[in-house]
């Protein structure tokens, strides 16, 4: 672990590396302590730290020399473009979603709550414990450990109504992440060319894992209370698809919530045409005013297959998820996991057991949902203040986004540009389409670091929009 003191150091002698011929000989470990008034202990952090990045080169007993470059020949790869032959197919690209922002700056663009909204203690606490028990040595069952997977079956079954047959831990694979499940989802459903039926607009990550699968995409349009049943109806007929891609709670980007009259309407579409449901609960963990309502908690019959995962609501490192799905569709999930990973880390699995059987993750979740609504309105109430011309036409009951619509004819990528220039991230919503996009669109996180600099943000994004006048 190297402190600012041996990074100082480091980027001193790198300045004298610079300038230095190659193979010259390094001031000894006394003359750099003597010089930088340093510790022997933080010369030799600096050293290894130099060593690793193979500026420096270290010979036991005889000292430390600047190293001399090797001449290499430039890596022809030309053979690789007649091996891989043409592309399968064109993936869409996710790159603004996914950026990494600058130190300081304004992340409204991330998919993530930061660090102060997860229940850091606890999952420092569980890792701990987890690496003490056999799970830090031993092979978990291809379907995931028996608890958690009892503890995923579980909450699903709280809120199945009475008369409903409630899922059992052997309905549970346990996969790592919810990414991996969409992939693993699509795959056993949809084969290659077949129709998916998406909402439009949706997560891109879906998109994302339906492209791989090689999925033929079908927008269903999408208002606040889900996909219109007409207009569902109408796709099945016409493309005889089988598979239904949704978020019903919180979606992402827009943030709506099914009704549950709506819910009920399309699960009936859904039973009509003998097709499953794919269920992303990815936002169970977020809700504000509301609860999560699971279209899962209704299924009599199978065609609901449900997702959800904890690496948002517990921590970016807890990538667990799982798949809970009824009848030979779950048994075909399991191959393509065990295909795909084997097993996901029994280490990871124990540490998400010991945090969600702690007490203190239902108190934490208790916290975030006022945590979460504190951020939601000020970033409402920034826009409508110091963004005016940024239409929020739904504000969300859950989730971490807010779905804004821009002036018509603005350029998103210049808009993402100009703000990325002035410290202010923001997330273009064409990757949330499907298709073309319904029109210009941002997507803002309001979970991310310094929601006191959202009124700045809000007034950056308006002179970004002024510009292009």
């Amino acid at each position: 672990m190297f402190n600012d003191s041996s990074r100082r150091l480091a980027d001193g002698i790198r300045a004298w590396i610079v300038t230095a011929s190659p193979g010259a000989r390094l001031p000894s470990t006394r003359q750099l302590v003597t010089e930088y008034a340093a510790s022997p202990v933080t010369v030799q952090k600096a050293i290894r730290s130099l060593a690793a990045e193979g500026l420096i080169e270290c010979r036991p007993g005889v000292g430390n020399f600047v190293r001399t470059p090797r001449s290499t020949r430039p890596h022809d790869y030309g053979w690789q473009t007649a091996a891989l032959g043409s592309l399968r197919s064109t993936l869409p690209s996710v790159a603004g979603a996914l950026r990494t922002a600058a130190p300081g700056a304004q992340e409204l663009h991330s998919g993530y709550p930061e660090a102060e909204l997860l229940p850091g203690r606890l999952v420092r606490a569980a890792l701990i414990r987890a690496a003490r028990g056999a799970s830090a040595t031993s092979r978990p069952a291809p379907a995931g450990l028996q608890d958690l997977r009892s503890w995923f079956a579980t909450e699903l079954a709280g809120l199945t109504p009475a008369g409903f047959a409630a899922p059992t831990a052997n309905d549970v694979v346990i996969v790592p992440g919810s990414q991996s499940g969409l992939t693993s989802i699509f795959r056993a459903l949809v084969a290659p060319g077949q129709p998916l039926l998406i909402e439009s607009p949706t997560y891109w990550g879906a998109i994302l894992a339906a492209h791989q699968a090689g999925a033929r995409l079908v927008p269903v349009p999408s208002d606040a209370d889900g996909p219109d049943p007409d207009e569902l109806d109408r796709s099945f007929r016409e493309t005889r698809a089988r598979a239904l891609y949704v978020q019903p709670n919180y979606a992402n980007p827009t943030g709506a919530q099914w009704s549950p009259a709506r819910a009920e309407a399309v699960l009936d579409l859904v039973r009509a045409h003998g097709a499953f449901l794919v269920e992303d609960d990815w936002a169970h963990d977020f809700g504000i005013d509301t609860d999560p309502w699971p279209v899962a908690a209704r299924d009599t019959a199978g065609h609901v297959v449900y997702l959800r995962s904890l690496t948002k609501s517990m921590s970016p490192a807890i990538r667990i998820g799982a798949l809970i799905a009824r009848g030979p569709v779950r048994d075909r999930f399991l191959a393509d996991r065990s295909a795909e990973s084997m097993y996901v880390s029994g280490l990871l699995q124990q540490a998400a057991l010991e945090v969600v059987t702690d007490p203190g993750w239902k108190t934490h979740l208790r916290r975030l949902r006022v945590q979460l609504r504190e951020r939601r309105d000020l970033l409402v109430d920034s826009l409508r203040e110091h963004a005016p011309r940024l239409h929020v036409d739904h504000v969300p009951r859950g989730g971490l986004h807010l779905w804004a619509r821009l002036p018509e004819g603005t350029n998103t990528d210049r808009l993402v540009r100009d703000c990325e220039t002035e410290d202010v991230y923001v997330a273009s919503g064409h990757e949330w389409f499907p298709a073309e996009p319904s029109g210009p669109f941002l997507r803002l996180n309001f979970t991310g670091p310094n929601p006191n600099g959202f009124p700045a943000a809000a007034r950056t994004i308006t002179a970004a929009l002024a510009s292009q006048q």
